[in-house]
């Protein structure tokens, strides 16, 4: 079965570049990093390559750091029963017409979702983050859902040889003379990059969003979760109404959409965004079990969060129209 690979960074400034790379398949078949550096933010790359083939197990890339002029080997197995596990799942991203809307349906690879005929994504892309000091994360793409596999630690190359084997592919590779290549590094380097935001932002919690309103005609349909660590979760009826505790990250910004009648202005849906250091203190003082509180105002010219009772800071709440293909949408 087929899958995408995306190598991506936290900004621009900590663009990094394979040199070699090899991503071990259950099968034993070769599969392999996008040509070419990083690129995106944190957990997306924006941009897609070559399809693979296979399995996803492990990585071993050697990568290059530019920012750091140092070169780094990562050599890592996938925890293979969470791996199987995952190819097994295929998660909804709109509601199933055809039954119950579920989570994820054990349906195997291959499944994308088609309007009208599909309501599951299973596993299609396989996505590698790499931030500062050879901190390197993986998450498994599922549609709108991403997960998280795991955080691993690459290991600085300090054989003269290899890093002199490592350096030659990398100028010949990219077409780099050895002036620009030290231009670069002077041009580039960060004397104090750090891994800690993006360790940071591995924070979680044990909490669940509740969205209310005091408005008879209120229908909650979906909440879209992007966390600052990357991850991405998408939930839809019956289970929005209703969602369980997690341990997640902390929320970069959120989406609820909701109806109150079938005219165009009864049909909305919400954004709220996040600023990581408010929301982490926020909740470190709410308690082990958090509920999310979002309130709709009756008008819903107004959303306000709580955590357990407490306002939330937010950076920012915009509300737009929004018209959705709900199942159980007003007609």
């Amino acid at each position: 079965m087929a899958f995408h690979v995306e190598i991506s960074q936290p900004d621009n400034k900590y663009e990094v570049t394979p040199v070699f790379d090899n991503i071990k398949t259950l099968e034993g078949n070769h599969a392999g990093l996008p040509y070419g550096s990083s690129s995106g933010n944190w957990g997306d790359s924006g941009s897609v390559w070559t399809e693979q083939y296979g399995t996803p197990i492990g990585a071993d890339i050697t990568y290059y750091s530019r920012y750091e002029n140092t070169y780094y080997h990562l050599d890592i197995d996938f925890p293979l029963d969470r791996v199987k596990d995952y190819m097994e799942r295929a998660y909804s991203i709109w509601d199933d017409l055809k039954g119950e809307t579920q989570e994820y349906k054990r349906l195997g690879r291959g499944y994308s979702a088609s309007n009208g005929v599909n309501s599951y994504n299973s596993f299609s892309t396989l996505v590698f983050g790499f931030a500062p000091k050879g901190m390197v994360v993986v998450w498994l793409n599922f549609g709108n859902t991403r997960i998280e596999l795991g955080r691993y630690q690459a290991k600085p190359v300090t054989d003269p040889a290899e890093i002199a084997k490592a350096k030659e592919k990398y100028l010949a590779m990219y077409r780099i003379s050895p002036e620009r290549y030290k231009e670069a590094i002077q041009e580039l380097y960060i004397p104090d990059a750090s891994p800690k935001e993006w360790d940071d932002y591995r924070i979680r919690y044990h909490w669940r969003p509740v969205v209310s309103s005091t408005n008879p005609k209120f229908r909650l349909f979906e909440i879209l979760n992007y966390a600052y660590n990357g991850e991405q979760e998408g939930a839809l009826r019956p289970w929005v109404l209703n969602m369980p505790y997690k341990e997640r990250a902390l929320p970069k910004e959120m989406v609820f959409t909701w109806e109150t009648g079938k005219e165009k202005q009864e049909q909305l849906n919400a954004r709220a965004f996040f600023n990581w250091e408010k929301t982490n203190e926020a909740f470190k003082k709410a308690g082990n079990k958090v509920d999310m509180q979002v309130k709709i105002a009756e008008d819903n010219n107004s959303v306000e969060i709580f955590l357990n009772g407490k306002p939330l800071e937010t950076d920012s709440i915009r509300i737009y129209q929004w018209s959705g293909d709900y199942k159980e949408s007003y007609k």
